[in-house]
Parts: structure tokens; sequence; C-alpha cells
């Protein structure tokens, strides 16, 4: 008999589920809306009852099913407490015992950063590597670490921040967690304009990006056509990411480094960037981690929800 796992994970606009089987193949991937009116309270049964519906129409019995993980953005205890989702509008939601009072099969529950890097470690850039990091480098820095095979959840599910890891001393400008001189805030895409808006500022020399409102992929288009100051600022930032990366890497010890969001449509030119300083300042016993680039997208959190149920 064929057996079945659920992931769903939980944005602030849509909820997406999967349904897979236990070995990971895909059967079927579908969104719903996430209503996050009085509280959020309506977002565990509406998962609940769309896993209930799909079960239906493909004809899938309980004791076919192992269970349903979800990922939601915000701290997850090992428990299943979610101390707060602000997108959500969730306050210390009990994720497991809700839904699994609604679905009435087991579940399991984890912070979406560190769930999409179970699903990359399983089905994505990191397959075949059971300690693995993550670095998502999208608005923020964030991240996701493995450890033989499962998510290194931290006391009250905080593990994982990567972001806020402290980099630069006597930086004037605050970083959304309201400290100053973070990680995210020169290897992140803000942060890549940040560096680059710097770097014009000092000099007087010409620039494709002078007096335009860039984003983090021009400055990289830029540097790849050789404008000096975006190859300046390109460095700047490859500095930082593999400086950040490398202390992350110092403690964990990875076996394989995996680059997913928005900046990592970049390419090899990240690796190019950031592999001087990341050699400069990690650990020697952990120099010799591998490089790759995310492959599961949107998707991973889905496939790292259902995961979780297959420890």
């Amino acid at each position: 008999m064929a057996r079945y796992v659920f992931g769903a994970d939980v944005g602030g606009t849509t909820v997406k589920i999967g349904l897979l089987t236990e070995t990971g193949e895909k059967v079927d991937f579908w969104e719903i809306p996430t209503r996050t009116e009085d509280h959020g309270s309506n977002i565990i049964p509406d998962i609940a009852a769309s896993i209930r519906e799909k079960m239906k129409e493909k004809n899938i019995e309980d004791t076919q099913v192992v269970g349903a993980g979800i990922g939601v953005p915000g701290a997850v205890n090992i428990d299943g407490l979610c101390y707060q989702a602000v997108n959500l509008g969730w306050e210390k939601v009990n994720v497991v015992n809700e839904l699994h009072s609604a679905l009435k099969l087991p579940v399991k529950a984890g912070n979406d950063a560190n769930v999409a890097a179970l699903g990359e470690a399983w089905k994505g850039g990191g397959q075949g590597y059971p300690n693995m990091l993550l670095v998502t480098l999208g608005t923020g820095v964030g991240g996701g670490i493995i450890i033989e095979g499962k998510i290194l959840t931290g006391a009250k599910g905080s593990g994982g921040e990567i972001g806020h890891v402290h980099l630069v001393d006597d930086e004037p400008e605050t970083c959304g967690c309201g400290k100053h001189g973070c990680f995210e805030m020169y290897g992140s895409a803000t942060g890549a304009v940040r560096i680059a808006k710097r770097v014009l500022a000092a000099s007087t020399e010409d620039s494709v990006l002078r007096g335009k409102d860039f984003e983090c992929r021009d400055i990289f288009d830029a540097a790849k056509a050789g404008d000096k100051l975006a190859v300046e600022a390109a460095n700047q930032y490859g500095y930082y990411l593999g400086k950040g990366i490398a202390a992350v890497a110092s403690v964990i010890n990875p076996e394989i480094i995996v680059l997913g969001g928005g900046v990592s449509k970049a390419g090899e030119m990240l690796f190019d960037l950031l592999m001087p300083s990341f050699k400069k300042y990690v650990f020697p016993g952990c120099a010799d981690a591998k490089f790759a680039l995310a492959k599961l997208g949107n998707d991973a959190g889905v496939y790292g929800a259902a995961k979780m149920l297959l420890y």
C-alpha cells in the first residue's frame, strides 16, 4: 500500500500545500489563501480542511498517511509552540496541537526558514549531505541549519537566525532586529544596495548606477559589464558574505553550504565573490565545505515540512 505525507508552508498571502510519497515524489501541490483576519484563527482549520478534501479526491485513507508537517513564519519550539507570527496575527499558538486536533493525523511544525533548509537537504541543493547550511539571500539574510539530517531548532525555535551574527562594529544604521552591524545589513539584497550607495557617495567617478534607483541585480549586471564602482561594490558585498558564512560554518562544520533567495540568481558569480573572505576567516577544519545553489525555489518549504514527519 502506498504511503503519503503532506507538507504545508504558511505565508502571509497563501499557504502552499503538497502531497508527496514518503520517498519524496511529488503527487500534487496546490495553494489556498491565508486568512489572517480574527488573529489568523482560520488558518489551521483551512489547512486541515484542504488536506482532508485532497485525501477524499485522491481516495487516500488515514492509514496511508504518515502525517502532515507545517512551516510557519515565526519561532517554533520542539513542542510545536509558535511564540509569535506577526504576519499571521498569531500570539503563542501551539501549531502541532491545533492542527492535530483539526486533522486527526500526526503533525510536526517548524520555522519556515528551517523547514525550507530541510527541504533543500532532502530533495534540493544539499541532497545527500546530512550536515548542511542554507543561506537565503533576499531582503534579509535567513538560514537554516541541518545537523545529521535534522533541523537545529534551538531552545525556543530561534536556531538558524544567521542573519544576526555580528560582523561590523560602529555601524551607524540600525538592523531590523534593533541592533547594529548584523550580517544581513551587508549580505542581503538590501545590504548590497547599501554598500553600493556608500561606494558611489565616496567617489566622483562615473557609474551606470549613479543617479538611478537601482536594485541588487543591477549592481551585479554593472559589475559583469566592467563598471568600476559596481565591481568595487560587488567585491565588498562578497567580502561580507564570505565573512558571515565563515562565522557560521566555523561553528557548525557543514558538509555543504547552499545559497538560496533572490540574490542567488547571480549564480556562480556569488561563489567567486565570497570565496576569498570565506577562506580567510573560516576555521581550517571547516574550510573544505562544498558550495551549491538551492534548487527547489518556493517549493522548499513544502518538501521540508513533509520531511519532518519522516525523521
